[in-house]
Order: C-alpha cells, then structure tokens, then sequence
C-alpha cells in the first residue's frame, strides 16, 4: 500500500468495506464528509467514526501513511485544498520518540504558526470591534474556561484589569453561574471552549444572556452548542502534533483573538490605559532587580575626560 494521495477517497471507497469493522467505520466517517474529515483532528475523526484514536493512527498505516497528519494532507488535496496540504507535507504533526529536540521545534513552530494564521485569516474585525466597544464601557466583565481555556481566559481578565476594566475570571462553575446571573444590559460574558461542548461553560454564557449581557464565544467550532448560545462567536483554528492534542493545541490561536480584543479596548480607552500603565509599572518596580549594564551605561558617560 502507498501513501499517494491520488484517488484516495476512490480507494476508501473501495476498500472500505471489507476493511475489519473499526477500520471501516472510520474510511465511513471520511467519505461520508470529506472536506469536514480534512480539518479534523485525530480526536474529532475518533468521535466521529466511534473508534479511538489509536485505531485511527492503525488506521492511517495500513493506508501507508506515516501517522495521522498526512493522512489528513491526503483528504485534504483532493476536497480542494492544495494550499493547506503543501503547508502540511513541510513538516507534519508527527513527532516519535527518537525525534532530536530540534526537529521538534520545528514541528511545534510550524503547528503552532499555522494555528495562529489560520484563526487570523478567518477572525471578522468587524465583531472584534463589536466586542471591543462594549468592553470600554461595561460595567461588568465576566470570563470563564476550564483547562487551557482557562489559563487563556485568566491571562485577558489580568490584561483587563490592570487596564482598569471590571473584570474577573471564573475558575468555579457555581461562582460563575452566580455572577453571570447578576449581569445584564451592558455587560459582557465571555466563554471560551475548544470543543464549544464544555457543559459549563455552556451554561455559564446561557446565564448571562438570559439577563441581557453582551455574550461572546471563543471556540473552535462555529456550529457549537457553545456558539448557539453566543451574540458573538470567535472560531480558533488548531493544528496538533503528537501529545498536544486539539484542547492544548487551542491556546495560541484563542490568546491570539483575546490579545486583539484587548489592545482594540486600550485604543478606546487610551489616556485611562496609558495612565493605568504606568501607575502598574511604578507600582512594581521596586521589586525588579535594577539593571546593571545601563547602570554601567550611564557611569561611563558621566566619567569625566
């Protein structure tokens, strides 16, 4: 067997079925939508086809591929999307436990790269601003998010905050819930989700809007449960490699929409934030080691001729 992509799905098609019954399911799972299995990850096509993502990485080697990404390289040049393959075949996701720590930069690079340039080329400025204007002038701002969502939310409510927007970040289901019913008109209410199938992230935004806040997503699927429930969705674009999985692959791609909308409130609220800055800056500057070589700097130039 080869790893060509010519005729693949025409392969699929007829080999599939009398392939063993988890093999099947997932050739199944590819030809039943094509162009949705060429931006899956190992774990969507997983879900999908009812099978495990160990059966989908068999799954590509007896196709002949050497892990999963370039499998999806293969479906992807023959949905239309040569670009994206090219991009792929550089430097796949496939990281093995030989691999020199070099190669792997460059495999973390490379994912991480196209990660941010994909959810860039597809982010909408115009919600962006949307969002970014109701921010300035809230009277309150609640995020929410588990995991590495979580670790991306924390960091944007620190970024608002010493900016002096009212803001606070949710770790706690019950405290989010109770704080997202307190909203309303003029507030915002910002969840994120990978997999926009967090229940409670769900329901802490589902809350908010009830009450009349401004409600944002920040997930990877725009068809989400999480989406539905949102005024504004912010879709991430991810691209796993081995052992960072879709969930922790996310992070770049939603910090990079969150540092935009951040940066767009700075601009609205410019002399408050200037201000803000360098109140912060002072504030915690005694605690910073002084630097020695502009201390160095400065005494050469004082010293007399």
């Amino acid at each position: 067997m080869t790893g060509e992509s010519g005729g693949l799905l025409v392969r699929l098609r007829m080999e599939g079925p009398t392939m063993p019954e988890a093999l099947a399911k997932i050739a199944e799972a590819i030809l039943d939508d094509p162009e949705t299995a060429a931006h899956a990850s190992i774990v969507d096509l997983a879900e999908r086809s009812g099978t495990s993502t160990a059966t989908v990485t068999r799954f590509s080697r007896a196709l002949g591929f050497k892990g999963y990404a370039n499998l999806r390289v293969a479906v992807a040049t023959e949905t239309g999307r040569a670009e994206q393959a090219r991009w792929e075949t550089d430097i796949s996701g496939d990281i093995a436990p030989e691999d020199p720590i070099g190669g792997v930069l460059d495999v973390i690079t490379a994912a991480d790269t196209r990660a941010i340039q994909a959810t860039a080329s597809g982010l909408d400025t115009t919600a962006v601003e949307r969002v970014a204007a109701a921010i300035a002038t809230a009277g309150r701002v609640e995020i929410f998010g588990l995991g590495s969502s979580g670790t991306a939310g924390s960091e944007m409510a620190f970024r608002l905050e010493r900016i002096r927007v009212p803001v606070r970040y949710r770790a706690d289901t019950h405290t989010a819930l109770t704080n997202a019913a307190l909203l309303g008109p003029g507030d915002v209410a910002i969840s994120l989700s990978h997999s926009g199938r967090t229940r409670e992230a769900i329901e802490m935004l589902a809350e908010a809007a009830d009450h009349g806040a401004l409600t944002v997503a920040v997930t990877s699927y725009a068809r989400s449960p999480l989406a539905e429930v949102a005024d504004v969705v912010f879709t991430t674009s991810v691209h796993e490699t081995t052992f960072r999985l879709a969930a922790l692959s996310a992070l770049h791609s939603q910090l990079l929409i969150l540092d935009l909308i951040y940066v767009a409130v700075a601009q609205r609220t410019y002399e408050r934030t200037t201000e803000a800055l360098e109140l912060t800056v002072r504030a915690v500057d005694a605690h910073r080691m002084p630097d020695t070589n502009a201390n160095r700097k400065r005494a050469r130039k004082e010293r007399p001729l």
